[in-house]
């Protein structure tokens, strides 16, 4: 939990540089999944201008590989340098550091692309729908803009006490219910409130599960989570999975694996779609 300022091992200095970004695509990932961050970078993901001369950039966020797993350092290396576009600090990439990622994400924003618009933060096997993201944010009046804090919001959470589950919290650690939050899956927020997260984070201890954490440091700076049924951070219905006329008004689905994240994308932007 003191750990706050780890060194960077890979960074992308130059992402922002060239244009006002208006939405940044943040997803987490681990050193050993590159299949699914291609397929990111292939469909949902992809970086470029977009309609209206929108600029969309993507980052993958990455720790170090778990003790327990083969060094896949050199490899990650050359990613890097291939396709410009993972951020990799030197920590061990485990559930625990979650929150950890986040904290030193918000630094790097704010040194590097301070002037974002928007940050849409996600896990790396979800199918986001990139156009319907852009609509639903050029649509928003300038209040609701400067305080974004959406995605399928979970109220009324309390920790789990079982010590056998992934999401374990012993009653020594923390006690009561939990902020409402948006699920971690994928969620968006506004690129104005970095500061005021990035500043709280020093004041809130560091909380083992990362989207609970968000919720906490959104509710110490007075901004208040708006759910939006686009988001699918427990999928949809499994007979609907498939169907890309129901996936053209969302906004993401959780989860897909690379061949299903293809095959959608695929779908629909096919021209012989008719919904």
């Amino acid at each position: 939990m003191e750990c706050r300022d780890p060194p960077v091992l890979h960074d992308q200095p130059g992402k922002c540089a060239s244009d006002k970004i208006f939405l940044l695509f943040a997803i987490k990932s681990i050193p050993k999944h590159f299949e699914r961050r291609q397929a990111v970078r292939e469909t949902w993901g992809r970086e470029g201008s977009y309609e209206n001369g929108l600029q969309v950039r993507t980052v993958f966020l990455l720790g170090r590989s778990s003790v327990d797993d083969p060094s896949l350092d050199k490899i990650v290396s050359f990613e890097a340098q291939l396709f410009k576009d993972l951020l990799v600090w030197d920590f061990h990439d485990t559930f625990y550091n979650l929150t950890l990622k986040e904290h030193v994400f918000f630094k790097w924003m704010l040194d590097h692309c301070p002037q974002v618009s928007f940050i849409f933060k996600g896990d790396d096997d979800v199918f986001a729908n990139t156009q319907a993201i852009l609509n639903h944010l050029k649509s928003l009046d300038p209040a609701q803009a400067s305080t974004l804090y959406t995605g399928q919001i979970i109220s009324d959470a309390t920790p789990l006490r079982d010590p056998n589950i992934k999401y374990y919290v012993p009653q020594s650690f923390y006690e009561g219910p939990y902020p409402p939050y948006a699920g971690g899956g994928g969620f968006l927020f506004s690129g104005n409130l970095l500061p005021s997260l990035y500043h709280v984070s020093f004041y809130i201890p560091f909380y083992p599960i990362d989207d609970v954490y968000n919720g906490m440091c959104f509710k110490a700076i007075g901004i208040n989570p708006t759910k939006h049924d686009g988001f699918k951070t427990f999928d949809i219905r499994e007979q609907d999975r498939e169907n890309p006329c129901v996936h053209k008004d969302l906004l993401l689905v959780h989860q897909r694996n690379p061949q299903q994240t293809m095959r959608l994308w695929r779908n629909m932007h096919s021209s012989m779609l008719t919904c």
